[in-house]
């Protein structure tokens, strides 16, 4: 479905010269609605044309009588925007697996919902906790200790600098070696947690995330039971709220990266949000139907998504910007005998004329349509029937 959203300014701009456009033309294919048959009246000449279809192409229709009421409105100036309405499921980014590398038996574990920081301890083993560090590249897989390098070291250095241990140690968060600044910074994260202070890293001891923050999904382990080393021992995710659409793949091309969007939620409130990615995979689901491709949307006001941890919502997203145009009312439009559309102008010695115009982007729900033609301006009347 399409719709599309009107900001204008209707008392200023021409209708040629700097800043004047001509309606795109091309993209009715694909924006195009079936607009219910509507009966317009030419006030003027005491005639109606009936207009059924206006976007899917010119047309002749009888004129007949009417003493329908009209109104005016007013051409405009200003951007318009298309956009596709979609059903999406909002919830959390983010699909980790905690995998542990301690052996023993599980003596602590996190509550379901629970959110954890970095620096946190996320679960116990044997009574000793293992520690949430971010890091995005690696998982941890070996002991760490000083004389080493590696990516492992990096994200560890990196989380010590993140977490202040490292303040005048003149570490840095970009340093792949490991040296007596990492030692002495894994001392004090160690004295906070209630662990020996060795200045190594033991495997089992921390678990690397690819975010500093998370929330936890499920529990798998039990406390008391035995849990042994590269087993899942919990799921989470991220605490940032994502919308996913599952879009046709059809569609594609029309949704990019970066798109604004607008998030009906369950309560009716709306938010904004923006496009963070839009998948490149095609699936079809157990039913066999078209093909979908996975959008990822992340809401611009985390707070206002609400606390719910997931639900359906509805997704508007802008597809298609025309600034700086001209635009009329849909139901302005009129369809010529002899083929296109015009609009009836009213100017302001109560003469009436037709100007046939060409239209760009239009939508069905703000109710205004792009168009262009000689003599037309921002500001002026043109007819439209009375409400």
């Amino acid at each position: 479905m399409s719709a599309t959203q009107v900001s204008a300014d209707p008392g200023t701009g021409p209708a040629d010269g700097p800043g004047r456009r001509r309606p795109r033309r091309g993209r009715r294919g694909r924006r195009g609605r079936i607009v219910a048959v509507a009966v317009i009246v030419l006030a003027g000449a005491g005639a109606a044309v009936v207009v059924a279809d206006p976007f899917g192409g010119p047309g002749t229709a009888p004129a007949v009588d009417s003493d329908a009421p009209t109104a005016l409105a007013k051409v405009a100036r200003g951007t318009l925007e298309a956009r596709t309405q979609e059903n999406g499921t909002l919830g959390y980014a983010g699909d980790y697996d905690v995998i542990n590398q301690a052996g023993g038996t599980i003596t602590r574990l996190p509550a379901v919902g629970g959110i954890y920081r970095q620096g946190q301890a996320l679960y116990r083993v044997n009574g000793k906790p293992v520690v949430l560090l971010y890091g995005a590249s690696v998982p941890v897989y070996r002991a760490l200790k000083e004389g080493m390098k590696g990516v492992d070291v990096r994200q560890l250095n990196a989380a010590l600098v993140d977490l202040g241990y490292a303040s005048g140690t003149g570490l840095s968060s970009t340093s792949p070696y490991f040296g007596s600044s990492t030692a002495y910074a894994l001392e004090r994260l160690q004295d906070d947690l209630g662990l020996d202070e060795t200045g190594e890293l033991p495997l089992g001891q921390a678990v690397f995330m690819p975010a500093r923050q998370i929330r936890v999904l499920t529990v798998t382990g039990v406390r008391g039971g035995p849990i042994a080393p590269k087993s899942t021992v919990i799921t989470a995710s991220s605490t940032d709220r994502q919308v996913t659409v599952s879009l046709n793949a059809s569609r594609q091309t029309q949704v990019k990266e970066g798109d604004k969007v607008t998030i009906t939620l369950p309560t009716g409130r709306t938010t904004n949000g923006v496009v963070r990615s839009v998948g490149k995979v095609a699936k079809k689901d157990s039913g066999g139907g078209s093909a979908k491709i996975t959008v990822n949307i992340r809401p611009t006001d985390q707070k206002a998504t609400g606390r719910l941890d997931q639900a359906p919502v509805q997704v508007s997203i802008v597809t298609d910007t025309a600034k700086n145009v001209l635009s009329v009312p849909v139901n302005a439009l009129l369809a010529l005998v002899s083929g296109g559309y015009a609009v009836e102008v009213a100017g302001a010695d109560g003469v009436r004329k037709l100007v046939p115009v060409e239209t760009g982007l239009f939508d069905d729900s703000a109710g205004r349509v792009e168009v262009g033609g000689d003599g037309l301006a921002a500001g002026q009347n043109v007819v439209v029937p009375a409400s």
